[in-house]
């Protein structure tokens, strides 16, 4: 069975930067069509502007997707462009520390709004698009629903608690939307990555001195992935190849989840 995604349609929120930016190109350069969405409107049109238009395989989307309308406006954009929806890719995601010992830090509540909440809307009202189209008489796949999630999710680290249970209720979603989701023949998983070079991690890399040592001490194979060493695991995800594959969170991790202690930060 071939990974092959040409000719589909996918949605990639957080396509501006980092992660999610790689994830788009390469579905650009796998031949699919891609609406790349972001709430950085500026970084969209520096990034890939020159690469959208009212022809072609790419299309921009800016908003912030927390908001319902805003939801309705990124489906109907797609539709209109490429008739349909067949892969969705929660990509947007937000790091931040947690003073676990102040009861007004509010990053907790933040992070699930950002990292799960938002995801969840999306995915219910992209899975409604995708069921509406889909020929009720047929028996072939339908949709492919694929969340960005970390092994920040399996891991106690007091100053990422907000990201830990923000990544945890994420991996909970994407197993419980997978059963619901099952019987319209729509799948929906989840890539968990370990210290992956997106630009949250390159920023953390700058700001603390022995970080990247001490990630590469407790990662086994020893080095830092490349943002798209991600895209193929969710390119695996969204083809056909992972036909029979739902509810299932796959770690692209280096090894570290294996061995890691409980102390080292997981981004």
């Amino acid at each position: 069975m071939s990974f092959s995604i040409a000719g589909k349609t996918a949605i990639v929120t957080g396509a501006a930067h980092g992660v999610g930016l790689a994830i788009a190109r390469h579905f650009v350069d796998q031949g699919a069509n891609v609406v790349f969405a972001d709430r950085d409107e500026a970084a969209l049109e520096r990034e890939v502007g020159q690469l959208a238009g009212e022809e072609g395989p790419v299309r921009i989307f800016a908003g912030d997707l927390r908001e319902k309308l805003t939801i309705t406006n990124l489906l109907s954009l797609t539709h209109d462009a490429f008739d349909r929806i067949d892969i969705l890719v929660n990509a947007s995601r937000q790091v931040m520390t947690t003073d676990p010992f102040d009861p007004d830090d509010d990053s907790v509540s933040l992070l699930l709004q950002q990292n799960m909440m938002t995801a969840l809307k999306l995915s219910q009202a992209t899975a409604k698009r995708m069921i509406k189209q889909a020929d009720p008489d047929g028996d072939g796949p339908v949709g492919s629903i694929i969340n960005l999630s970390s092994i920040a999710a399996r891991r106690a680290h007091p100053d990422l608690l907000g990201y830990s249970i923000s990544s945890a209720a994420l991996d909970q979603m994407t197993r419980a939307l997978a059963v619901a989701l099952a019987p319209k023949r729509i799948r929906v998983n989840a890539v968990a990555f370990g210290s992956v070079m997106s630009a949250s991690l390159k920023g953390a890399l700058k700001e603390q001195d022995g970080m990247r040592a001490e990630i590469l001490e407790h990662t086994p194979l020893s080095r830092i992935a490349s943002p798209g060493e991600v895209s193929d695991a969710v390119q695996y995800l969204a083809s056909d190849a992972s036909g029979f594959v739902t509810g299932q969170i796959i770690t692209v991790d280096g090894g570290r989840t294996l061995i890691d202690p409980a102390c080292v930060a997981a981004h």
